[in-house]
């Protein structure tokens, strides 16, 4: 366990095993704690896994302000540096974590980062507007906002069913996963989650799309209700040069928990550099040119 300090803030961060370093960010409103799982793969296969709350969430502090991407890529870059990871860097993110990796690469010139992948990212953009038809409605944020300020722990409570596509038939992941989620958005403050919450739900990470530069995985899940294909993932596919889009077929948002084994040898696979699965895109592409030359 390691306290890095920012200046206004202390973040709390691990680092398990030796090798090439992989750092991973964390969702909105967990901790470091929900990559442990990858982490503890990664170290095995050899690699340094470096996680960290950030600020507001977890066991990291809590100040005030400092809740917009550009506070989180610093940090993030203090914490790369913590941990000696300067050179040939994985930089993995979920759901708002991409947006860290987002405004480090432009922010801060992608140093030292050899490869990215965007786990259920909010890239690029979240809200709906009238240049992003597939986003989010506003109104659907001032729900949760609302929520939060009049009884956020039953807020949370529902929250995290939508989150891992928990239903009357369908349990992807167990009860006891769904009361961890919430004894750990629990830990972080009122003031830090609406804040958070804001910041993934009004940033345009558009223009900073083009800064990826490196080997781009993009994995998602087309049933993610919490942060809709389409206007994400889908979008990164078709603007970042050579990304890859891996879709998961049916699953939520939380692939972490509920696609766990998928999803971590799809990401040793992409970090080692071996040949990652077929994207979506293109197998639908070749689907469609498949009946266009001989339809049945």
């Amino acid at each position: 366990m390691h306290i890095i300090e920012t200046g206004d803030a202390h973040l709390y961060s691990k680092a398990w095993g030796e090798g090439p370093p992989v750092v991973l960010i964390h969702g909105w409103p967990l901790s470091a704690d929900s990559w442990d799982p990858i982490s503890h793969a990664l170290a095995e296969a050899g690699f340094k896994a470096i996680s960290y709350d950030r600020r507001g969430f977890g066991r990291s502090s809590q100040p005030s302000g400092g809740y917009d991407y550009d506070t989180f890529a610093d940090d993030l870059s203090a914490v790369m540096k913590f941990h000696d990871a300067v050179d040939d860097v994985t930089l993995i993110g979920f759901s708002m974590g991409g947006g860290e990796i987002a405004r480090y690469m432009s922010r801060h010139q992608g140093k030292g980062v050899s490869r990215v992948a965007l786990i259920a990212s909010v890239v690029p953009f979240m809200l709906q507007d009238e240049s992003n038809p597939d986003g989010v409605p506003q109104e659907t944020f001032d729900e949760m906002t609302q929520g939060m300020l009049d009884d956020r722990p039953k807020f949370f409570t529902s929250f995290f069913k939508g989150f891992y596509g928990v239903g009357m038939i369908s349990k992807p992941v167990s009860e006891e996963v769904l009361d961890l989620s919430w004894q750990t958005a629990m830990q972080a403050g009122l003031r830090p989650t609406l804040a958070a919450a804001k910041a993934f739900a009004t940033t345009d990470f558009r223009p900073d799309l083009a800064h990826f530069k490196v080997p781009t995985l993009i994995i998602h899940g087309t049933d993610d209700k919490t942060v809709p294909i389409d206007a994400t993932a889908r979008e990164v596919a078709r603007k970042v040069p050579g990304s890859r889009l891996i879709a998961y077929d049916g699953s939520a948002h939380g692939v972490f928990a509920t696609d766990t084994e998928r999803l971590k040898n799809d990401l040793l696979a992409f970090i080692a550099g071996e040949n990652a699965p077929i994207p979506q895109e293109a197998l639908d592409e070749m689907t469609r040119q498949a009946f266009a030359a001989d339809p049945i």
